[in-house]
């Protein structure tokens, strides 16, 4: 785990106990007081080595506090400095050039070189690429980077804030003293920069900024930060440099190539998944220790982890972040998360983060009114603020807000080889009026709802995805009917890869929830998906969402008993990994948790154990073996022809059966069953596209998931008996509360 930073000090005052400065000669001008005032004032034009009116070069250094300074001239010998007043020291020197200076501060020395004798850090094409929202450019020139200028090693410091009147960077090695280290305007770009030597990875900072009404903001966080002080810290720490040493060469060249048909994806929080003996949560290294293996286990293709980007309230579980470009330090540094990446590949499994683009909280430190004006955000609340959340939401219409959040995406892609972004709360970006009612929210340029910004930058987003990186996955979570969702940017869709199926996940819970003698009225919330089954590409969610806030676990919405209750559950996943879509199921369903989750607590791993309950995993873990085998399920997830239905309007008995076909052309045509009721039901005839035998391959009431074990012993025969469109049918026994899988025999 990453270390605390040393103490942040706000409005600090001059360390008590310094020596008095001499008395000067002549007054320090109005611009040099407002400069060691910590007042806006050109810190390059007075600082550093500079030419008076008279020619002579001379240096002026800045240091309040400091007992005296000293400077090394050019045949490495030590003079002093003249001290000036307000901790202005001034010496004549031979030219220009790197400074070098020892500072005494009483109780220590410090050897550096003088920030203020370097030049300009960011090159032009940098800054035009900042204003046209360019996300490399950004990714390149903005946050806290490790770099050497003119053999001199430190930290380049960049930051946009284009209506500030002075932005000065503090951190643990200027004791957080807001005076030492004013920063360089960029008026071009609106950013502010600055080099300091000696300063290395693992620093705390953070900038103090001026609005341009002449208030001192609270102290802020990078917004580009690439790695966090660890909590209840809120500093930002400069990041490595150091590339980690991937070995995932084999997965990373196959992933463009990869089939995107048999995806089933684990859901998991990193906090409440396992925790240590105490409590504790686990590191990244940890957690690849224990969840790798037992994913890998259950056969699913991917982890998909609830946000990991730095966030301040764990209450929200990701979903309020402010460090869009680092891992939060709850599990480590961001090597640590490189590692746990690095693991998954090697193991054949892929990661997909959770990432949000779509607001941030309003906390004082971070991008809330960041240069005093809404800079990230809207300043209409009616625009700005999100009424749900009570967050704020970004402004998509401005270039440079843009290419910071593409940036951010493509930084997780690039640099933690992420295989996908699971984007959240997609519906609220995509309608001006989400949440609000008439009056509270500004129509478009057209009148309209749509948040047209929103759409050009998810189309941005998604284009530089698929262009840069083939094969990662990009996921809405999108519970509307907005069209084209995966369709591609360049025909008008949003470019998405996959969407969230929230309707399909709403139906059939709603179904599931209800007692089985009700059911038969409500048939339609397990058939009406197939409708649009193959509008988009689909995932079916059972999320985190579904297990929160009162909703209880996935077992306790089933009703009846405890055996029925788990005969329930495992009808109903059977019925989901036959429908069309690729799976993603939350941590604790795959056992069947009894209790709602809590992100503050480990998962019930003692009742995993329990008979009953080891049986759901063990029946997970042979669907998703199915899933990858069979090539009925692998394929055809956005064709039609590869559905069929054959019982579809059986409300009476509550069944459902359906054929699902392999597109590509061969053999092997499933059939999956559905019995919704607690009674078995013999000689049920259902009909199907291939005589011969059929072998039952799945069947979520075997003895092996804690089931009763009826079934059909092992295989049935078609009869020439037509039924559902068929000239063929099959005469089996549906076991109770249970789906079946049977697959023709070649």
């Amino acid at each position: 785990m990453s270390g605390a930073c040393a103490h942040e000090l706000q409005d600090r005052e001059a360390p008590d106990g310094a020596a008095p400065t001499p008395a000067v000669d002549e007054p320090l001008s109005p611009a040099l007081i407002a400069l060691a005032t910590g007042e806006p004032a050109d810190a390059f034009l007075l600082l550093g080595p500079h030419r008076d009116a008279s020619g002579v070069w001379r240096l002026r250094a800045l240091f309040p506090g400091a007992h005296a300074v000293q400077r090394r001239d050019r045949a490495g010998r030590w003079q002093p400095m003249a001290a000036q007043g307000e901790g202005v020291f001034d010496a004549v020197v031979e030219g220009e050039g790197i400074a070098v200076l020892r500072v005494d501060w009483g109780t220590r020395q410090e050897e550096i070189e003088d920030a203020y004798s370097f030049g300009t850090q960011l090159g032009d094409g940098l800054l035009a690429g900042i204003v046209s929202g360019d996300p490399h450019s950004i990714r390149a020139a903005l946050g806290a980077q490790v770099r050497a200028d003119q053999g001199v090693e430190g930290v380049r410091f960049a930051v946009w804030a284009p209506n500030a009147r002075r932005v000065a960077v503090v951190g643990d090695f200027n004791d957080w003293d807001g005076r030492r280290h004013p920063m360089r305007l960029r008026h071009e770009a609106g950013v502010w920069e600055i080099f300091l030597p000696r300063v290395a990875a693992g620093a705390c900072y953070k900038y103090e900024i001026t609005a341009a009404d002449g208030t001192r903001l609270t102290h802020k966080a990078d917004p580009m930060a690439r790695q966090c002080e660890v909590l209840p810290g809120t500093a930002s720490v400069v990041g490595s440099t150091a590339d980690h040493a991937w070995q995932d060469g084999d997965w990373m060249n196959a992933r463009a190539r990869a089939d995107a048909g048999a995806i089933s994806i684990y859901e998991v929080h990193a906090g409440s998944w396992r925790r240590g003996e105490d409590g504790s949560v686990l590191d990244w290294d940890q957690l690849a220790d224990a969840l790798i293996p037992y994913v890998k286990a259950l056969g699913f293709t991917h982890i998909e982890l609830l946000p990991v980007n730095e966030h301040p309230f764990g209450g929200s579980w990701g979903y309020q972040p402010l460090g869009l470009y680092a891992p939060t330090a709850r599990h480590g540094d961001p090597e640590g998360f490189a590692r746990f990446v690095d693991r998954c590949h090697q193991r054949g499994l892929g990661v997909i983060v959770d990432w949000v683009g779509a607001h941030f909280p309003s906390d004082a430190h971070g991008m809330q009114r960041f240069d005093g004006t809404g800079l990230y955000e809207h300043d209409d609340p009616r625009q700005g603020v999100h009424p749900d959340w009570n967050t704020l939401i970004y402004n998509f219409g401005r270039k440079e807000v843009v290419g910071f959040l593409v940036g951010s995406a493509l930084e997780w892609i690039d640099r933690f080889h992420i295989d996908g972004l699971r984007v959240d709360a997609v519906a609220s970006m995509l309608y001006r009026d989400y949440s609000r009612e008439d009056g509270q929210w500004i129509p478009n340029v057209h009148g309209g709802r749509e948040n047209l910004e929103a759409v050009d930058f998810l189309r941005t987003l998604n284009t530089a995805i698929a262009t840069g990186y083939p094969g990662v996955l990009v996921i809405a979570e999108e519970s509307t009917s907005w069209p084209g969702v995966t369709a591609p940017a360049a025909d008008g869709g949003l470019g998405f890869s996959h969407k969230w199926n929230m309707g399909w996940m709403h139906d059939t819970l709603s179904y599931l929830q209800r007692d089985p003698i009700h059911r038969s009225h409500h048939h339609s919330e397990m058939t009406f998906s197939a409708m649009y089954a193959f509008s988009e590409q689909f995932v079916l969610p059972l999320s985190h969402d579904e297990v929160v806030h009162g909703k209880g676990s996935l077992l306790g919405k089933m009703p009846g008993d405890r055996w029925q209750q788990l005969a329930n559950l495992r009808a109903y996943l059977g019925f989901m990994w036959a429908h069309p879509g690729s799976k993603l199921l939350f941590m604790g369903g795959e056992f069947a948790q009894t209790r709602e989750w809590n992100h503050d607590a480990e998962l019930d791993w003692a009742l995993a154990a329990d008979p009953a309950h080891a049986g759901v995993a063990r029946l997970v873990t042979d669907l998703n073996r199915l899933l990858q085998n069979l090539p009925s399920l692998r394929h055809g997830n956005r064709s039609e022809a590869g559905f069929e239905w054959s019982v579809g309007d059986d409300h009476v008995n509550s069944v459902l059966a359906f054929i699902r076909h392999d597109v590509r052309g061969s053999a092997g045509a499933l059939l999956a069953v559905s019995n919704f009721t607690p009674v078995a039901r013999h000689g049920y005839r259902v009909g199907v596209p291939h005589g011969g035998h059929w072998r039952e391959v799945f069947n979520s009431d075997s003895h092996f998931y804690g089931g009763s074990d009826v079934g059909n012993h092992g295989q049935v025969h078609t009869v020439p008996v037509a039924m559902h469109g068929h000239a063929q049918s099959l005469e089996l026994t549906l076991p109770p509360l249970s789906t079946l899988y049977l697959q023709v025999m070649e």
